[in-house]
């Protein structure tokens, strides 16, 4: 079906619209189903964000998408129902330009998918100033101003959902990539509190952990991912899990959903959990 293409989120940019399995996991008290609403993914560009993107597209969701990099957003858009924002949220005020624009073109939000994160791998002595702020102000500051910016909108309506995708890393620390984990760290930290926070106002947060994802993420953060464990997931498996915690409310999802089991003994016995890291990596 063919759409009307709507104006640029960005000057010079071009906005593009085009048309149109799980382990089980306990719902909290009181979830209900999610219908098809509006969406902002960010990170669409590529990888689990542009998978996010087909998939809510799929299930009859409309769609605002931002991302860095032009060309490849449009790809994404081309097969989902979307407006593109295409602009890096690192820009002064570009959370708010972007939420602006948002709520222009679907008038209110039910989902803010929050999948933008860059990496870097290597010792932390090592690491420059430069990488360093870019992998904390992409990973944790943009997406807190942006939630800052659109939860009060989704306050105002009563309801709404906020799915935070993290990483294992943030939940168990990563060899290597130590900026990393803590960024993913804060990211996990902060929906269990702006949960907590929430609470009672009918908007609910969720963080969807994956491990590691087939996707250009190691291409670009200048090392490629040489472990045989655990083996890389799709990034449509991920996707699956940020419908399933959009629609059905849940506060927490791991893909694969075994990656729960370090996380506890981690909690359960540090110290076994220290020496398991030491021994296998």
């Amino acid at each position: 079906m063919p759409h009307a293409p709507s104006r640029a989120g960005t000057p010079g940019a071009s906005d593009t619209r085009t048309p149109a399995l799980f382990p089980d996991v306990r719902e909290p008290p009181g979830a209900a189903a999610r219908r098809p609403g509006t969406a902002l993914v960010t990170g669409a560009s590529s990888g689990i964000g542009a998978a996010v993107a087909r998939r809510l597209s799929a299930e009859g969701w409309r769609l605002v998408l931002n991302g860095r990099d032009a060309g490849r957003l449009a790809e994404t858009a081309a097969h989902a129902a979307a407006a593109v924002f295409p602009e890096d949220l690192t820009r002064p005020a570009a959370e708010r330009r972007l939420t602006r624009f948002a709520l222009d073109e679907v008038e209110h939000l039910d989902l803010l998918v929050a999948c933008a994160g860059v990496g870097w791998a290597g010792d932390f002595t090592t690491m420059t100033r430069r990488a360093f702020d870019e992998v904390m102000e992409v990973n944790l500051l943009t997406t807190l101003r942006l939630v800052r910016q659109v939860l009060p909108h989704m306050v105002e309506a009563g309801s709404g959902r906020v799915v935070l995708v993290g990483s294992l890393a943030g939940a168990v620390g990563v060899r290597g990539e130590a900026v990393y984990s803590a960024s993913k760290a804060a990211v996990a930290v902060f929906a269990d509190a702006l949960r907590h926070e929430l609470r009672g106002t009918g908007v609910g947060v969720s963080l969807v952990v994956p491990g590691v994802v087939d996707t250009p993420f190691f291409e670009r953060r200048g090392t490629p991912y040489a472990r045989t464990r655990p083996r890389p997931v799709p990034a449509e498996r991920v996707a699956d899990a940020v419908w399933r915690a959009a629609v059905r409310g849940r506060d927490e999802v791991y893909v694969p959903a075994w990656l729960r089991l370090p996380v506890r003994v981690r909690g359960v016995a540090p110290g076994l959990y220290r020496r398991l890291a030491a021994t296998f990596g």
